[in-house]
This record gives structure tokens, C-alpha cells and sequence, in this order.
């Protein structure tokens, strides 16, 4: 009682000598505390199937929102996604697959998930003279069965091919067909004729649609309906993308009821200062400066790795770049080691030189190609030379600092035969961006103006390389499929990507993952110990 009595006395006398002076101004706010994960993307769309998200790394932020129908795992294995969709692979000359999508798949607005749904994504692959995309194993399918509003459907692929069904509906590429339909300004009848390749004027305007709907950029709220555990619920003027929970998903619900995706180039420091940062997933990030390690009460833990991403040059198949002689002649000049160490010194993680594209950096079966990739990594100026006195533009997504080096010892190795590598970043880094021949409707070739000649990007090879389908089990077959690919040479390897993790102690279920996905790959099942 007479600590009460002290606090009254004390609160009375600040009323009368509040009354005698200026009224004090009230203290600002709190900063608001999100649960932050910062990516190693600059978010610019949330279609993983476009040739801007597969160089921006969308998988980062929809691979929860637009979850595939097969997840990769940590250790690589591939875990059936039966919330979504279930497949059954039939025997025959041709590979068949059967697709039952759950009777729970809705999106967040109410509309069911269908065939259609997934017939678009095959479409999209197939017609990259409209579609800005990249789906290259849509290129092995023969044909989708598919009625308009159906649940089941099935898939055949072209005979020889299909080894990678599991990998087809990767994630972010299955995306609301009847939102961009209506985006697009087409009926459904004239959709569905537009899938048949029997309405080409409603099919090009399904494609404008899907190649900028999902620009996060110019968020659309009614495009970016999802049908998995997290839905894209707005974005920050920062650059921030924010997910909530999607009530409609019909498997578990996210245990994290918002998560806020933060950009690369985002100030980590700042938005640790305000709380706003848990997890971060990254690229060639050697140190994390808003980490005090010493501290003792520092929450989080770093790690470096090289990734299961073969950080490659994508090539264009056209102009300078046109033929298979002066591919050949631009690798020859290119030192893998070189550029491997130039990576290194700026990503905290060694990150080992590759000459090969179908095996991941780790795989075992890497001891089975030394003699293709010991003939492949190091320069031959010799052969370089007959592309002497060209000059080869190459892009990516920048600033970045590590990827400048690696361009650099580039430029270095090509000098002596002749052969001018520009970086050419300010141009950009879109895949779209690289001067291209495509495959139109009816088998017609189209080519794609660009500025560049070739693309620095990361890939994940699985899902690369449609008409090198083997089974990664078969030695010979991988070696065969090799050799083919250093004579067409559509990319040359360099090096693993590196990834750099920060967890916050205080977070449950986060498991280390170098695959597109990332750390979000189980991102809804991540739990938060405010304690």
C-alpha cells in the first residue's frame, strides 16, 4: 500500500508541473517487427517460368505460394506434393503419366485448380516465340489430355524421352490459367481453343498476359492467387514481399502466419536493427557484416556451401554465337579454374570448377566423367582463335561484385586469342536478353532479338537440357549426352554456385537446402520460438 501511495504522490505532482510546461512530445513508435527472410533475388516476378525468373531465382519467394508437384529435398530426393497433385507413371512406348490434382486444390480465390492449369505451363515451354519462358523440359511432351475444369489429366511425352517427368511441374510454373485468362481479355472457350494451337490470337494474348501479370514490380492482386501454403499478399515499397498464410491451401497450414521476403541490396543491418530478420538465403555473400559472432548474445548461425547450381554461361544460338564452331571456339578460350578462383575470393565458400552441366557439384557420378571434363576445363587458344578479333557481350543480374571477377578472368583467358569478352551487365542479365533462335508455331524458327551473347546465371541442371534425358543412374548414357552437349555447347559450365545461410537460433525446422527452393523449400513448416 505505501508503494501505491508513493506513485500517486509522484503522478500528482507531474500533473501540476505538466500544467506549468510545454507538453512533451510524444516518443515515435516502435519500428513494426516482421519475420524477415532475405534472398539472394531482387524478386522482379513471381513466375519461376519466365526467362526473368529463372535468371532473377524467383523459386526463392513462390516456392510455397506456386509449390511443384514433386519438392526437392535437401539431400536431392524428389517428395510427391499429394496436397496438390498425385501421378502415376504408366508403362508403354511412350511415357505416360497420370495426373489426379486433390479435389481440396483451390486458389485463394475460390477458383479450383484444373488440368488447364497445367496444360498452360506445357504450352508456355513449347511456344517460347510468344511466351517469354523457360521450361525446357516442356519441350519433350507430345500432348496433354486434359477437358477444361477437369482434375485428372495425363501427360505423354515424345518417345525416348520423359526420364524427368518428376521435374516438369517445377515450382512457380504452374500458375492461375482462369486470372490470366481473364487478364488476357479471352473467353474460356477461346482459351481452350488457344491451348489446341487452333486460336493463335487469343493464345498471344494469353501469353502478354503471363509474361508480365506477375511482375512484383506492378503487384495485381487479382493475378497472384495461390493455391499453396502462403499466398503473395502485397509488396513494400522497399521491395519487400510480403506472404500470409493461404486459408485455402489444402494441406497444413503454415505454422508462420506472415513472412516478409526481403530483396538482395536490401539493408539486412537495418531491418536486423528492427527485428525484422530470421532467416537468409544468399549468393556469394563471403561475410555477413550484421553478425556479431563474438556476441554473446548473438542468435544466429552462419554457414557457407557450394550449391547443387552450376553457375553457367548461357549462350546465344544466333548471330556471332550461331554455329557450333564458334561456340566451341568462345569455351576453348574460357579457364574454368580461373574463373572458379575469381569466384571464390569473393563468396566465402570455395566453389569448385565444373566442365560438366548434367551433375551437380558433390554427385558421385562425377568420377565417371573426369576424362570429358579434364578435356573441357582449361583454355585451347588454338581453337579459340577462329572466333578471333569478335566481341562477346555478356550479362547478369548486377551489381555483383564476384560475378564482375568471374567476367574478368574471362576477359583475361580470351585476350590472347583474340576474342573481346565485354561485361555487359548494365545491359542486363535476363535470359531474354540473349540474341536467340527459337521454335514458333508449326515448327517455324523465330529469332529473338538481344544485346547479349551469353548470360551469367546459376541452374539447376536437373531441369535443363531437354533432349539430353537420361536416367542419372546410367554412366553411359550421361557420358553420351555429355559429349553431345560440348559439341553443341547451348552453355558452358564454370563453377558451383554459393549459398550462404543465416538462421536465427529461435526458428525451428529450417533445414539447409541449395536447390532453387532454397532454405524457403519448407519454409511453411518453419517455427518461431519467441522465447
Amino acid at each position: 500500500m505505501k508503494f501505491r501511495h508513493v506513485l500517486a504522490t509522484v503522478a500528482a505532482t507531474g500533473l501540476v508541473l505538466a500544467g506549468c510546461s510545454e507538453p512533451e512530445v510524444p516518443a515515435p513508435e516502435p519500428p513494426p517487427d516482421h519475420f524477415g527472410y532475405a534472398v539472394g533475388s531482387d524478386l522482379l516476378t513471381s513466375n519461376a517460368g519466365s526467362v526473368t525468373g529463372v535468371s532473377d531465382h524467383a523459386d526463392y519467394v513462390v516456392s510455397r505460394v506456386y509449390p511443384p508437384a514433386f519438392v526437392a529435398g535437401p539431400k536431392g530426393q524428389l517428395i510427391p506434393n499429394t496436397d496438390f497433385v498425385d501421378a502415376q507413371a504408366v508403362p508403354g512406348p511412350q511415357k505416360r503419366i497420370n495426373y489426379h490434382i486433390s479435389d481440396k486444390a483451390t486458389y485463394s480465390d475460390g477458383v479450383p485448380v484444373t488440368c488447364q492449369d497445367f496444360q498452360l505451363t506445357v504450352t508456355a515451354g513449347q511456344r517460347q516465340d510468344i511466351f517469354a519462358s523457360h521450361i525446357p523440359l516442356a519441350e519433350q511432351v507430345a500432348s496433354v489430355e486434359c477437358a477444361p475444369g477437369a482434375k485428372d489429366f495425363s501427360v505423354v511425352f515424345k518417345e525416348g524421352l520423359g526420364n524427368r517427368w518428376r521435374q516438369l511441374f517445377s515450382a512457380g510454373t504452374v500458375l492461375p490459367s482462369h486470372a490470366i485468362v481473364q487478364a488476357a481479355g479471352v473467353s474460356p472457350e477461346q482459351f481452350t481453343q488457344a491451348l489446341e494451337q487452333a486460336d493463335e490470337e487469343s493464345l498471344q494474348a494469353v501469353a502478354e498476359a503471363w509474361n508480365t501479370g506477375f511482375d512484383l514490380k506492378a503487384f495485381n492482386p487479382a493475378l497472384q492467387v495461390a493455391y499453396g501454403p502462403y499466398k503473395i499478399s502485397a509488396v513494400r515499397e522497399d521491395g519487400g514481399v510480403v506472404l500470409n498464410r493461404n486459408e485455402s491451401w489444402s494441406g497444413d497450414p503454415a505454422e508462420i502466419a506472415e513472412v516478409v521476403v526481403w530483396p538482395k541490396h536490401t539493408d539486412l543491418a537495418a531491418k536486423n536493427a528492427t527485428k525484422s530478420m530470421e532467416i537468409a538465403d544468399l549468393v556469394g555473400v563471403p561475410t555477413v557484416d550484421w553478425v556479431n559472432r563474438d556476441d554473446p548474445l548473438n542468435r544466429f548461425d552462419v554457414s557457407h556451401e557450394a550449391g547443387i547450381l552450376i553457375e553457367q554461361l548461357v549462350l546465344s544460338n544466333d548471330g556471332v554465337l550461331g554455329s557450333d564452331q564458334a561456340r566451341q571456339a568462345l569455351a576453348a578460350c574460357i579457364d574454368q579454374p580461373a574463373v572458379a578462383q575469381a569466384s571464390t575470393q569473393l563468396a566465402g565458400v570455395e566453389t569448385p570448377p565444373l566442365a560438366t552441366r548434367l551433375l551437380s557439384y558433390g554427385d558421385p557420378l562425377n568420377a565417371q566423367m573426369t576424362d570429358i571434363s579434364d578435356a573441357h576445363m582449361g583454355v585451347d587458344i588454338a581453337l579459340a582463335q577462329t572466333l578471333s578479333g569478335q566481341q562477346i557481350h555478356i550479362g547478369y543480374m548486377g551489381p555483383d561484385p564476384r560475378k564482375a571477377a568471374m567476367v574478368e578472368a574471362m576477359r583475361v583467358s580470351c585476350e590472347p586469342a583474340g576474342i573481346e569478352i565485354i561485361d555487359a551487365h548494365e545491359v542486363g542479365g535476363d535470359l531474354s536478353q540473349v540474341h536467340r533462335q527459337v521454335e514458333g508455331a508449326w515448327g517455324t524458327t523465330q529469332v529473338l532479338p538481344g544485346a547479349l551473347d551469353a548470360v551469367l546465371v546459376g541452374m539447376d541442371p536437373s531441369l535443363q537440357y531437354p533432349d539430353a534425358d537420361v536416367d542419372t543412374t546410367d554412366v553411359e548414357g550421361l557420358r553420351a549426352a555429355e559429349t553431345k552437349l560440348w559439341e553443341e555447347v547451348p552453355t558452358i559450365p564454370l563453377c558451383a554456385q554459393p549459398r550462404t545461410f543465416v538462421i536465427d537460433r529461435s526458428v525451428g525446422n529450417v533445414v539447409p537446402n541449395t536447390n532453387p527452393a532454397g532454405l524457403g523449400w519448407n519454409m511453411d513448416r518453419w517455427q518461431e520460438n519467441k522465447q
